[in-house]
């Protein structure tokens, strides 16, 4: 049995404003410093220690893997061993022409159906931005390569995967943990692991 954590990063400055952030590199607020330190007393308290550390190039994802590697002890010697990996594909999700705009002063000008479809649509793209399903052609091409054979490796058996909502979203259609047309209503809070068990040759959220 192998154990994959998924983290959406804690708590931005810009999630704080309700701004839509998408690839501005935005730090985490005080609330998401706090989101990360409580993922990690979650994280003790399974005894997990992490074989490999995958997380997106932008600042919110980084700061939280690093807080949560810290708290636990384990930073020092996953860096020395470059168990910490950090790749574009694992990016939140583009949000084009909307990157920066108020979310509610957004949906008062397009109206809430269109801003609705822009965010949780699987096909729609915002303006000069990307759709979910762009997402998951890039995270499945990373995951593909990378990630899907170091959970194979009998080298890794717990993984940390710090990201985002939507390439975490992306990420579980991927592993065929929900389905495209279920995808719409997943919710991820920022700080809150997602606990995935890879066994029998399928991903499962353990309970």
């Amino acid at each position: 049995m192998k154990n994959i954590l998924l983290i959406r990063h804690g708590q931005s400055e810009w999630n704080k404003l309700n701004l839509f952030t998408g690839f501005k590199n935005v730090d985490l607020s005080e609330q998401g410093v706090e989101e990360a330190i409580k993922a990690s007393e979650n994280f003790k308290e399974l005894g997990i220690k992490f074989d490999l550390v995958y997380t997106s190039v932008l600042s919110r994802a980084q700061r939280t893997s690093e807080i949560i590697l810290k708290e636990l002890g384990q930073q020092e010697d996953l860096k020395k061993k470059s168990k910490i990996i950090e790749h574009i594909a694992l990016n939140e999700r583009d949000y084009g022409d909307l990157t920066g705009l108020d979310k509610k002063e957004t949906a008062d000008k397009y109206g809430d159906e269109q801003v609705h479809k822009w965010r949780r649509g699987y096909s729609d793209r915002p303006p000069g931005g990307e759709s979910l399903e762009d997402v998951v052609s890039r995270v499945k091409s990373y995951y593909d390569s990378e990630i899907l054979p170091q959970i194979y490796s009998e080298l890794n058996s717990n993984i940390l995967i710090a990201a985002h909502g939507n390439s975490l979203r992306a990420l579980l259609l991927v592993m065929k943990v929900y389905k495209i047309e279920e995808i719409n209503s997943v919710e991820l809070s920022t700080g809150v692991p997602i606990h995935i068990i890879y066994q029998d040759s399928q991903f499962l959220i353990k309970k």
